[in-house]
């Protein structure tokens, strides 16, 4: 790891202050929530333990230390520098939209508010920061690789993602597609294509294969669903991604054979979208953060050329 010259701390907005946009003042956006029936408290005790968190975090960077604060939203434009220790404050996945525009600078991710945020990928609560800093600004710390996803379309746009990404319809419509996969390719109808990274595999990617689970424990087939369950487990830097189709539909022009499958390092899935509009690509559940995949376009998945790297105890 390179010399560190400067820390990049990056936050974002909490519930309340999104709620501050639009209503200007505390005692406005409490009558709203109040007049629609929510709690206001949650909102202010959230807000609390998130302006003391950035006050601890503030008071722990070492003095003569180059710093720079930003929020989540400029991410897309800000360029981070390779000697930058980038530093999170937010929820887990603050760490994801992070990790896709950075090439080698490593995450050091803080939990502001243990009691509300499970932290996944949060590794140190920020009563930690005083030692914990100054460690890896030396260069003393343990790296954690994460694979990334890559989605590449036939016109250069390239769209990362740290768990998953999503391809189909932006809407409740069909998804329609072509999937090209080891030597095998079949037209589509589905909800749409899911594809996981190990750090992603308990998340969307599971869902499928609850729900395939509990049809098969309705058959009388238990054994094989708690297999399914839990055989699909990666390890985060496993230079491999797993792919699934959601609610594949089978018909004169739609078939299910490639719904399942892994795509290791070297390999790619292509998809060929069908979709006249509202065809997508996004990444990490964050649907503002997308690829436009209508008719014509060509997408070739892979394991990304990079990884996130996140500082770990």
């Amino acid at each position: 790891m390179p010399e560190l010259e400067k820390v990049v701390v990056v936050s974002r907005r909490t519930r309340l202050e999104e709620l501050l946009e639009r209503f200007v003042t505390r005692d406005q956006a409490r009558f709203y929530l109040e007049h629609s029936g929510v709690e206001y408290r949650p909102y202010e005790n959230e807000q609390r333990a998130h302006e003391a968190a950035l006050s601890t975090l503030r008071a722990a960077l070492p003095a003569g230390t180059r710093v720079q604060f930003i929020e989540r939203s400029f991410l897309p434009t800000f360029t981070f520098g390779e000697r930058d220790l980038v530093v999170t404050l937010g929820q887990d996945g603050l760490v994801v939209n992070v990790a896709k525009y950075l090439s080698s600078q490593p995450i050091l991710a803080f939990n502001p508010d243990p009691e509300r945020i499970d932290g996944v990928l949060l590794p140190f609560r920020v009563s930690d920061a005083p030692v914990v800093v100054r460690e890896v600004l030396r260069g003393a710390c343990r790296i954690r690789n994460i694979t990334m996803a890559k989605a590449e379309l036939n016109d250069g746009q390239k769209l990362y993602a740290v768990n998953d990404l999503f391809i189909g319809q932006r809407t409740h419509h069909s998804s329609r597609y072509r999937i090209a996969h080891q030597r095998r390719s079949e037209d589509h109808s589905s909800s749409g294509i899911i594809v996981s990274t190990g750090a992603g595999a308990t998340g969307w990617l599971s869902s499928i294969l609850n729900g395939a689970a509990g049809v098969i424990e309705a058959f009388g087939g238990e054994g094989a669903a708690v297999s399914l369950r839990e055989g699909h487990r990666m390890p985060w830097d496993a230079p491999e991604l797993c792919f699934g189709v959601r609610e594949p539909f089978v018909s004169k022009a739609s078939s299910a054979g490639i719904v399942w499958g892994s795509i290791v390092e070297g390999e790619h899935l292509e998809i060929v979208s069908h979709m006249p509009q509202d065809g997508t690509i996004f990444s990490d559940g964050i649907e503002a953060d997308y690829l436009a995949f209508n008719s014509g376009a060509v997408a070739r998945i892979s394991v990304a050329e990079k990884q996130a790297h996140l500082v770990v105890a």
